[in-house]
């Protein structure tokens, strides 16, 4: 790995990729010569599309970017950046219910590896309502998915996963 190259891994279950990730990661090519792109994978959860699923949407928005990787991982987040050789972890902040949470998900992996650095972007604005939660809701409920998802990304569900 070239030293001088600048890395991070912003990691989530993209359970769909919405919007705000989207944006996330285009943020992060701003800062970063290379961005992984961590789809985790909790076995506590149940999520709603399988990791491949995750993988295409995300390829929709970013396959032709070759700085930013989509890798699977189902470790600790500071397993993950070890194996990615990096000690640089983005997260997305919408509110301080966000902030919070990540503050103690970023102490608890400071207790595995302590130089672990934190960044933590915010939302944008018109994002700030986005997330995977109320993908779901509305695929569940039959509502419209327009405002939280690309185009690419309705398209893959309605035409590849819905039936």
């Amino acid at each position: 790995m070239n030293e001088n190259k600048k890395k991070c891994v912003f990691a989530g279950t993209f359970d769909p990729p919405t919007l705000g990730h989207e944006a996330q990661i285009r943020d992060c090519l701003q800062i970063f010569d290379e961005v992984v792109v961590a789809i985790m994978v909790n076995p506590a959860k149940t999520p709603c599309f399988t990791v491949e699923q995750r993988k295409e949407m995300l390829s929709l928005a970013f396959g032709k970017e070759n700085r930013v990787r989509v890798v699977e991982f189902s470790g600790t987040v500071a397993e993950l950046l070890a194996q990615e050789q990096t000690k640089v972890y983005v997260r997305g902040i919408r509110n301080g219910t966000d902030l919070d949470f990540e503050n103690a998900n970023f102490y608890a992996s400071c207790k595995l590896d302590d130089t672990i650095t934190a960044v933590y972007l915010p939302c944008r604005q018109h994002l700030l309502h986005v997330s995977s939660s109320m993908v779901r809701n509305s695929l569940r409920f039959g509502t419209s998915i327009d405002e939280y998802v690309s185009a690419a990304v309705k398209d893959y569900i309605i035409n590849k996963v819905e039936r």
